[in-house]
């Protein structure tokens, strides 16, 4: 795997550093995009590159901007010259309930959640020459209806529609579109939820696998899907929840 490279969009921290972890065990080079704290970045780069003697790439980039996101893969080109697997995880959402939505907030969450998704995936086609992986992270407001979460939710719901057209229209090429769904995960990004607490209490007492979603439960379907023992799953959400959506 020393050739292959892996882009994971907000890979810094939280799940995106989990499935970072994950693709640097099996050797993959890897470029991290991040959008804010450089310090942080530098930590995990130097984190991962020690523990695994594999090469992390960072690049600042808001993938809400076309621009930036077609500078981030012209540094991968240039760089490395290939790209093997293409992790859409950087999201952003404003977290109000529906009558205090403002188009500002509409917009905004839906360019970083599915806009930027579609034509960073575009990019991730051209580069993948011999064939690849797309993955994309979505949750469960998609199908289920959370208190604040309806520009988050619908922005989800987008990228799973996304990730089936995707893979029928990526299939012939060789690359496989598919999304991975996640319960309720406590990372930084669960702190802005004005209900975090009560969240995650009632995942770990309600979910029948007994404990709440880890970022790196999702780190490890993601990885799966990028294998060839996946290559005949094609355009479907993965939900990853310990069965808690299963439930009334």
């Amino acid at each position: 795997m020393t050739n292959k490279v892996a882009l994971i969009t907000g890979g810094t921290r939280g799940i995106g550093k989990a499935i970072a972890k994950r693709f640097a065990r099996e050797g993959y080079q890897l470029v991290l995009n991040y959008m804010r704290k450089k310090s942080d970045a530098e930590q995990t780069k130097n984190e991962i590159e020690a523990e695994y003697g594999v090469e992390v790439h960072l690049v600042k980039a808001n993938v809400k901007e076309m621009e930036q996101i077609q500078a981030l893969f012209a540094e991968v080109k240039e760089r490395f010259g290939r790209l093997d697997v293409f992790v859409s995880n950087a999201a952003s959402g404003v977290l109000r309930p529906l009558m205090e939505i403002e188009p500002t907030h509409w917009d905004w969450t839906m360019d970083i959640n599915s806009k930027a998704y579609l034509f960073a995936a575009q990019e991730a086609a051209k580069l993948m020459e011999q064939g690849g992986a797309i993955v994309a992270l979505s949750s469960l407001g998609s199908i289920r209806v959370l208190p604040n979460y309806v520009t988050v939710g619908v922005s989800k719901a987008a990228v799973e529609a996304l990730t089936r057209y995707l893979a029928v229209e990526l299939a012939p090429k060789g690359i496989v579109v598919n999304a991975v769904s996640g319960g309720a995960v406590d990372t930084d990004a669960l702190k802005h939820f004005p209900n975090r607490e009560e969240l995650l209490s009632e995942a770990a007492q309600r979910n029948p696998a007994g404990r709440i979603v880890e970022p790196e439960d999702l780190a490890e379907t993601v990885y799966f899907l990028c294998t060839p023992a996946a290559g005949m799953i094609c355009g479907q959400t993965i939900i990853v929840d310990g069965g808690l959506s299963l439930l009334c």
